[in-house]
């Protein structure tokens, strides 16, 4: 979830992937694919650098220590498995 403000200030969580697409003019309208439309404080450029760095973020966590750990388990039996078949 992103935060952005909405024109009274109050701060509001946004899912990211429900945006359907953005406009600003000169307020920021945000349009979600619901069909629902938000006002908020913050230019679009703002919004979308928030966009990235949610993605970014999920992106990183996911590539972390379990998916490393298991690229070494599998690298690791298919060496064993081929200095098996060498040897017989």
């Amino acid at each position: 979830m992103i935060r952005l403000t909405r024109m009274d200030g109050t701060p509001v969580y946004l899912n990211p992937d429900l945006i359907e697409f953005i406009e600003e003019n000169p307020d920021t309208l945000v349009i979600l694919s619901n069909g629902k439309s938000y006002l908020f404080l913050e230019s679009a450029a703002i919004a979308i650098d928030r966009i990235v760095r949610y993605k970014a973020r999920i992106l990183h966590l996911s590539s972390l220590a379990n998916g490393k750990k298991y690229l070494k388990k599998c690298r690791g039996e298919r060496f064993q498995r081929t200095t098996k078949l060498n040897a017989e």
